[in-house]
């Protein structure tokens, strides 16, 4: 019988207190100086850039507004000015990247060059030595093939 007391104590206890539970999620002291300083700076301050972006948005969409005719009776002049500027700027900026990949493909050249100069380059020098001797040994049998060709006819 008494833990049937208790049981209705604490029933009525969660059921006929419903702010507990509220106020145990808030904190148990209120705001500090500094918090309290920050949002009363910090209030009029995020009013102000409110009101500004407003009028900024009021003073964009009424220039769209006045706007809108001109670009109209004028869209014939401005579409192809605008692409021209457009195909211009897509030229320059073409051409710089052309120019830079040629130069930074040239100084790579270089510095393959220099580094070929070592013990590489004797190995190129004997390279180009095989090539002319080969290009000569072919000559010879191109040579031989055509005396041969005439020597028959």
């Amino acid at each position: 019988m008494a833990e049937q007391h208790t049981r209705s104590q604490q029933q009525q206890m969660q059921v006929g207190h419903p702010t507990e539970a509220i106020k145990s999620l808030l904190p148990q002291s209120g705001p500090s100086k500094s918090q309290v300083l920050a949002v009363v700076t910090l209030f009029p301050v995020g009013g102000a850039l409110l009101c500004l972006a407003g009028l900024t948005l009021a003073g964009t969409l009424i220039g769209l507004a006045l706007a809108t005719p001109v670009f109209l009776l004028f869209s014939p002049v401005l579409v192809p000015a605008s692409l021209m500027i457009a195909l211009a700027v897509t030229g320059f900026l073409t051409s710089g990247a052309f120019g830079i990949t040629a130069l930074s493909s040239l100084s790579w050249m270089i510095n393959y060059m220099r580094r070929m100069r070592g013990p590489a380059g004797e190995q190129m020098e004997h390279a180009k030595r095989r090539v002319q001797d080969t290009a000569g040994h072919m000559g010879q049998r191109v040579g031989q093939k055509i005396q041969e060709t005439t020597a028959t006819t």
